[in-house]
């Protein structure tokens, strides 16, 4: 597997993604809206960086209460999906999604419960 993006929770991704594009020289190439989030992706060439905002309450919006604004989850690109799920359950890695979900640009994803993960949410993308 492969990085996909590193997904960070913030307040507002426009004024993070204007600061970032700066910053790390980079440029956003996707924006969409799903399940009650706003979700913008900065192209680094080898990898995405996902920002985060929630546009309603909760999951999301709970995390940055909790938490404030910084890196959420690792997304790692699979080929297959379910065998990726499989071969986890088979660890005794706990899974959040029971089946693959519909993610962001059409792709299936699922995440892993980060207390089986060393303290990391993982999502595993299917493009």
């Amino acid at each position: 597997m492969e990085l996909d993006h590193a997904g960070v929770v913030v307040d507002d991704v426009h004024a993070v993604a204007d600061r970032y594009e700066t910053l790390l020289e980079c440029e956003t190439v996707h924006i969409e809206d799903l399940d009650e989030l706003r979700l913008l992706f900065l192209d680094l060439g080898n990898t995405y960086v996902e920002l985060i905002e929630p546009l309603a309450e909760g999951t999301i919006a709970d995390y940055l209460d909790s938490h404030g604004a910084g890196i959420h989850h690792l997304a790692f690109v699979t080929d297959d999906i379910e065998a990726a799920m499989a071969n986890a359950r088979d660890m005794g890695v706990e899974l959040i999604d029971e089946e693959p979900r519909p993610g962001a640009w059409g792709h299936t994803v699922a995440f892993l419960d980060p207390s089986t993960t060393a303290g990391i949410l993982i999502e595993f993308v299917e493009h």
